[in-house]
């Protein structure tokens, strides 16, 4: 039996997740969490084969959580479901430790493939997040402003870029209005630009925008 343990911040998006592997005799969910530091304290406790992890989680978030996990459990597989486009998320998840990168709305189709693929050793990403990680191995030219950034700056700019105000950002992520803050102070001085509409028009051109 394949011990599954799921992360995500919504409790329907769980039980959904939960009816999917219910079907499948070969698989059994044993534990929940609501964000990283449930994480932590789960894998600490028992050891799980597979984690189902989203990134958007308040607090420690998803790619923070898999750094740590890299030295907690190295050896515990990892699926990141994430609502985040492939393009840019999916290769950072990698390199943060994850065995693959799944987006939400393509979880009912293609879960149990995932799974599959990753409990038996494998990795599960689509190819046009396979050649952009080749392509960044290889890369010697200078990175894109938006490479600069952090995992947690990468992920603010999402949310600004999206439409979302500080004070907004500051409560999805369990932060406070000052962090945010300051954090958005480091971003525009990472991207050289100094106003919101800069980072915006950046995000299009790029096609960073969710």
């Amino acid at each position: 039996m394949i011990q599954i343990l799921i992360a995500d911040d919504h409790e329907m998006f769980r039980e959904g997740i939960k009816r999917i592997c219910e079907d499948n005799p070969d698989l059994v969910v044993a534990g929940e969490a609501s964000n990283g530091n449930e994480v932590l304290e789960k894998v600490a406790d028992r050891d799980f084969d597979l984690l189902l992890l989203d990134i958007a989680m308040p607090g420690l978030n998803g790619l923070d959580t898999l750094k740590q996990l890299k030295t907690l459990k190295p050896r515990l597989r990892v699926l990141v479901l994430s609502m985040y486009p492939e393009d840019e998320y999916a290769v950072r998840a990698i390199k943060a430790g994850a065995a693959g990168y799944l987006n939400k709305a393509k979880a009912s189709r293609e879960l149990m493939e995932a799974i599959k693929k990753i409990s038996e050793g494998g990795n599960y990403i689509h190819a046009s997040v396979a050649e952009k990680l080749l392509f960044d191995m290889r890369a010697e030219t200078s990175q894109p402003l938006h490479k600069t950034l952090s995992d947690r700056e990468y992920q603010i700019l999402a949310l600004i870029v999206s439409g979302k105000k500080v004070g907004e950002i500051a409560e999805e992520l369990s932060l406070s209005v000052k962090t945010v803050s300051t954090y958005k102070v480091r971003i525009l001085n990472k991207m050289e630009m100094k106003s919101t509409a800069e980072l915006v028009k950046y995000a299009v051109e790029h096609k960073l925008m969710i």
